[in-house]
């Protein structure tokens, strides 16, 4: 019998939200006696996630998004800056040991990442690592100010663009790693907040509905459960929060996820 992981599909929330309940869904993990989840969410409204070590202000105009009303959040995982729109985002949580044959972050990067793959193959695309379809003399893992502008080792490519992105944090006692997945083009909607131009790597991106356009969201989110399941060999349990997680990310929400001095004011080089 596979081992039992939690699903947990939360549907949209706002920025806030999402980032309070990722953490709290960690700080509650017990590596030893917990099961580990898959949480499947979308972002409602529109909002824009850092890097834990990014500069906010040297990103993004900060005037403009608070008088649009746009939300900036910062995620607990590094990387670039994000606009999240319209998009499935996915996190994971779970322990080494839930995780057989892996023997360091790549080697859990390129595990963990292989459910999207599986999934996109089921709609009709031939999905690559990075690292796998690296043109000769290309640099993978150079640091970019956007998470779609640059490319990482696994990262997932379609006809040599970069298909969303993902990051990860570890420690000896557990694995955290999230992930965007964008069903539309979302260059046009973020540029005007940001403090630069975007760099001509933006080229690299692509989203699901300019690779397959008639892609159903609930489809998609069907095959990301069933590849999740086939990838790591275990079942999906439908589960909800429990209340230690919801009292934890409503706590997490007032005395971190709104405030200025988490949001705004770190990152450190």
């Amino acid at each position: 019998m596979s081992a039992e992981w939690r699903l947990i599909d939360t549907g949209p929330l706002d920025g806030p939200d999402n980032m309070a309940l990722d953490e709290a869904l960690l700080s509650c993990f017990d590596p030893v006696g917990s099961r580990p989840v898959l949480r499947l969410y979308g972002w409602s409204p529109p909002a824009f996630s850092l890097g834990k070590f990014q500069r906010a202000a040297e990103v993004l105009d900060l005037e403009k998004c608070a008088r649009e009303e746009v939300a900036v959040v910062r995620r607990v995982t590094g990387g670039g800056c994000i606009f999240h729109s319209d998009e499935i985002t996915y996190s994971i949580i779970c322990s080494p040991e839930h995780i057989s044959g892996i023997a360091g972050v790549k080697e859990s990067y390129r595990r963990l990442c292989g459910f999207l793959i599986l999934a996109y193959r089921g709609l009709g695309l031939e999905p690559v690592f990075a690292v796998d379809a690296n043109p000769a003399g290309e640099r993978l893992g150079r640091r970019t100010p956007l998470c779609f502008s640059g490319r990482e080792e696994y990262d997932i490519t379609v006809n040599g663009r970069k298909l969303g992105g993902n990051a990860q944090r570890r420690s000896r006692g557990f694995i955290f790693q999230h992930g965007s997945i964008p069903l539309g083009n979302r260059l046009s909607r973020m540029a005007p907040f940001l403090r630069e131009p975007p760099p001509g790597p933006a080229r690299w991106a692509v989203s699901l509905a300019e690779l397959v356009p008639d892609a159903d969201q609930e489809r998609l989110k069907g095959l990301l459960i069933s590849a999740f399941e086939e990838n790591l060999g275990v079942t999906l349990c439908r589960s909800a929060p429990s209340r230690a997680e919801q009292e934890t990310a409503c706590r997490l929400r007032e005395t971190k996820y709104l405030t200025d001095a988490w949001n705004l004011e770190m990152g450190e080089p």
